[in-house]
């Protein structure tokens, strides 16, 4: 999708539908546009829509925002989602937004991103195996164009910053929607290969059943014994121009189907489980999103991936793994396979040389009955890099809740004969005692575990509905940008 950010009024750009948001303070339409048949009577109650014919434009789309002390982030998103969605009634591929400059250029930049960032989410659909000719739905929307008053060229650059971050969410989103059948562990390392193959600043390492067996990466291993699927580690790389501070290391979970393995899943619902590597295509599409954006910084990405499948070369229950660290782990519930995997990759991100790590997984269903699908769980170690984490959480939208990391949570991992174990016998705490689990293998650098089994899927935002919803992607390129600024 195209996005420009110009400073013209609003009819003096061609597009075919035109938007005007207004908030309860506001008249119901600007005066431009206030002889237009039923303009007085245009509400400008949240989520209100009116279509308006004043001639030129031919549509015109009075877009209620309620409140002007309630307008923020979310609802400028909500709103542009909206519009969106009215404009695929009528067909529209281009669509012309005025939006209302207050204040100094800080405050404007997150209001353009909303708009560009909701639009190009809510415009999201997954019609691959339809059959169906092109010309039964609506278009595509092709052209996004936000009219301002000032601050154009400035307002543009962020602009483009969330286009690029909102496609590479609908990438993510796609990834997590093909079926199993299609996005195997060496579809993910394709991916990742091809990322590297578009960006020169991104190298990519792929290793195979062999390789990770030989580097004793023995959680992933076990794992993957129960598939005839190639398990895949893979590791993108990404030197920013000009950068010289601290690596970011960022692991995601990649389990392409889960059964769950010999502690075999309920049949009902299994079928979604091919989302299972939310986390890792979250991984992969933000550094091809970051090397776009050309940030200053460093970024290691490790998404460990494989499938979890029952069969007779599949780890049961009992068994007892030696994960990359040395650490022994006793496999007491094979659908506990998330922190296995993840256990590996995260030490092998600290090896590589990350100096903070956040980690995204689909990792409990305890954190969907804690924190339903509004917030991820976070866990961390340490106080300033949750704090930036949450920030970049709250300012996209993919909303984070802090959870505690409490010593007495620690004992819930311990082993009965081996070192940990990856199910506690108590059915307590179990989101914080997983988190718990993985920071055995972070070595005390400042690490982030982000639980987004509520949130990669069927959120019901207006902008992302009930499917896939690329959660971690604006939050990790978010991420990036404040570092690569702290470290100008």
């Amino acid at each position: 999708m195209r996005v420009e950010v110009l400073q013209k009024g609003l009819a003096e750009i061609e597009a075919d539908l035109h938007v005007v948001p207004r908030t309860s303070e506001q008249k119901p339409v600007p005066t431009e546009f206030a002889q237009a048949p039923g303009a007085e009577d245009a509400p400008t109650d949240y989520k209100r829509l009116t279509l308006l014919r004043p001639g030129h434009p031919k549509r015109l789309l009075v877009l209620g925002l309620g409140a002007p002390e309630e307008l923020d982030d979310e609802r400028l998103r909500v709103a542009a989602a909206l519009a969106l969605k009215e404009a695929r009634r009528y067909k529209a591929r281009s669509l012309a937004w005025r939006l209302p400059v207050d204040g100094e250029a800080d405050s404007a930049e997150s209001r353009v991103a909303d708009v560009v960032v909701g639009t190009i989410l809510a415009s999201y659909r997954f019609d691959r195996f339809k059959t169906a000719d092109d010309d039964d739905g609506p278009p595509q929307l092709e052209q996004l164009t936000i009219c301002v008053a000032r601050f154009a060229e400035r307002l543009a650059e962020e602009a483009e910053a969330a286009r690029i971050a909102a496609e590479a969410a609908n990438r993510a989103r796609e990834l997590q929607q093909l079926p199993s059948n299609v996005v195997t562990p060496s579809y993910l390392a394709a991916r990742a290969e091809e990322l590297a193959s578009e960006h020169a600043v991104v190298s990519a390492e792929v290793m195979g059943r062999e390789e990770i067996s030989a580097r004793g990466m023995g959680g992933l291993e076990a794992v993957a014994k129960g598939s005839v699927e190639e398990p895949k580690l893979i590791v993108l790389r990404y030197e920013g121009r000009g950068a010289d501070g601290e690596t970011l290391g960022l692991v995601g979970k990649g389990v392409t189907f889960d059964t769950g393995g010999i502690s075999i899943k309920p049949a009902a619902s299994m079928h979604e489980m091919k989302m299972d590597m939310s986390g890792g295509a979250a991984v992969l599409e933000a550094v091809g999103a970051i090397a776009a954006l050309e940030l200053s910084l460093r970024v290691i990405a490790v998404v460990p991936s494989t499938e979890n499948m029952p069969s007779g070369s599949a780890i049961k229950p009992g068994d007892i793994v030696t994960q990359l660290n040395g650490k022994t782990v006793e496999v007491n519930n094979t659908d506990a396979e998330g922190r296995l995997i993840l256990a590996d990759a995260l030490a092998h991100c600290v090896e590589l040389g990350a100096d903070q790590i956040v980690d995204l997984a689909t990792l409990t269903g305890a954190v969907l009955i804690a924190l339903g699908s509004t917030y991820a769980g976070l866990i961390s170690n340490d106080e300033e890099w949750a704090r930036l984490v949450e920030r970049s959480a709250e300012r996209t939208g993919e909303l984070a809740w802090r959870l505690p990391l409490h010593p007495e949570y620690k004992e819930l991992t311990r082993g009965t004969e081996a070192d940990l174990t990856n199910a506690s016998a108590k059915r307590k705490a179990s989101t914080i005692y997983a988190g718990s689990f993985l920071e055995e293998f972070v070595d005390d650098i400042p690490w982030v575990h982000l639980d987004i089994a509520g949130t990669a899927w069927d959120v019901d935002r207006e902008y992302v509905g009930k499917g896939p919803t690329g959660y971690g992607v604006r939050l990790l390129v978010d991420l990036a940008r404040t570092l690569a600024q702290k470290g100008r």
